[in-house]
């Protein structure tokens, strides 16, 4: 397990029910190059969670990407997944640090707040998200951040994860703003062709 990640596409599942369907697209996502690959189901219950993560960890290994977990400590322990991203809400990093030890990722939402930030890494976090950066479909209601947040963040000495609304036409300003990741579900998994948004994603660290 790697508990770094690298500058790059940072992938986010959709509330996928069909799990044929999901492990198709992952795979076609992961090998079009992803840095990292967060499993998030909002609508499945424990037991779909703990099949869907399951299958995505044997993917994530065979493709030698990160696998985390959204929101669930037990589950990421469950299916020994590299990591998991905590929200507010989502309990303590610390405690989270302890469940998980050392060699685990653990990453933070940080909305638009960069108190949070210092906080978290101090608590343990390897890396700290911050959006939404432009209206996101997924929440159509979050708060937004403005764009010099993601180079006031580098401070902390972790990677910085932009998500929320990034789009491969507008990829460009957040990487140029301080970004190492670009967090992304619908713009990939929403696209007629996986592979073909993965790669317009990745144009843009290209132009930075």
């Amino acid at each position: 397990m790697q508990n770094h990640l690298q500058k790059g596409i940072y992938a986010i599942t959709p509330d996928e029910m069909d799990s044929t369907k999901l492990v198709r697209e992952v795979e076609e996502v992961l090998g079009a190059g992803v840095s990292c690959l967060q499993y998030r189901n909002k609508k499945a219950d424990a037991s779909l969670q703990l099949e869907q993560a399951g299958l995505l960890r044997a993917l994530c290994s065979l493709h030698d990407v990160p696998l985390i977990i959204n929101d669930n400590v037990q589950l990421a322990l469950a299916v020994d997944a590299d990591g998991v991203h905590l929200g507010a809400d989502d309990g303590s990093i610390a405690q989270a640090r302890e469940l998980l030890g050392t060699d685990r990722i653990i990453g933070a939402s940080c909305y638009a707040d960069l108190s949070l930030a210092k906080r978290a890494v101090e608590e343990g976090a390897n890396y700290v998200a911050f959006g939404a950066v432009f209206t996101s479909p997924t929440k159509p209601n979050a708060p937004s951040v403005a764009l010099d947040v993601f180079g006031q963040a580098t401070q902390f000495g972790v990677p910085v994860v932009a998500i929320g609304g990034i789009t491969a036409d507008n990829g460009h300003q957040v990487i140029a703003a301080g970004a190492d990741l670009l967090a992304v579900i619908s713009g990939i998994f929403g696209a007629s062709d996986l592979s073909a948004a993965v790669r317009a994603y990745q144009e843009r660290f290209k132009e930075t």
